[in-house]
């Protein structure tokens, strides 16, 4: 396994997709929230808005739908949903195992468009919560990915200059987000 530590400072991860296999449990929850409230959600649009707040999502595809809705309502619904699903949740085996041979060695943060709160259950549920020094979610920051400002935060957290941190990622907003704070970025598609 390559061995980042002597080139970096800190390591930021994203969560869904990333560290933890949660996209199907995700797609789930968003089809049964979304459907309720007529709003179609297809899943090549689900992965392509990847790293982007809920809430945001929803208000997005009712407009371009023509609905009015209470998106932050919807929002809470489907994590509700999520959460119910969680155990079915696995890791990323390979990024998992990234993050486990440096844990010991280099301050990490999660960097994730989901709320910080969902994070934190989702690192207990894959007792791995201990390994990372700060969790920012999409609540901390005032701009979404693929603004830098979740990426920035998280290596403010940690106490590393972004240029020092290698991010890892899964959509294409995350690995803009993460060059626009000025990381090194890993695309975790290539690593699998």
């Amino acid at each position: 396994m390559q061995n980042l530590h002597y080139k970096y400072d800190g390591l930021i991860f994203d969560m869904d997709g990333t560290l933890a296999d949660t996209m199907p449990a995700h797609f789930l929850a968003w089809c049964r929230s979304m459907a309720e409230h007529g709003i179609d959600f297809p899943e090549e649009r689900f992965y392509a808005l990847g790293g982007v707040p809920a809430s945001e999502i929803i208000d997005l595809l009712a407009q371009e739908q023509g609905l009015c809705v209470d998106a932050h309502a919807i929002a809470e619904a489907k994590e509700v949903l999520f959460l119910e699903l969680l155990g079915d949740v696995q890791p990323v085996v390979p990024i998992k195992a990234i993050a486990e041979w440096h844990r010991a060695h280099l301050p990490m943060a999660i960097a994730t468009g989901s709320p910080k709160w969902v994070a934190e259950k989702i690192l207990k549920a894959l007792g791995i919560r201990e390994w990372f020094d700060a969790v920012v979610g999409a609540e901390c920051v005032a701009h979404s990915k693929p603004a830098p400002d979740v990426y920035l935060r998280a290596a403010e957290l940690i106490g590393v200059d972004p240029r020092r941190c290698h991010a890892f990622e899964d959509t294409a907003l995350g690995v803009q987000a993460a060059k626009n704070a000025g990381m090194t970025v890993v695309n975790i598609h290539t690593l699998l």
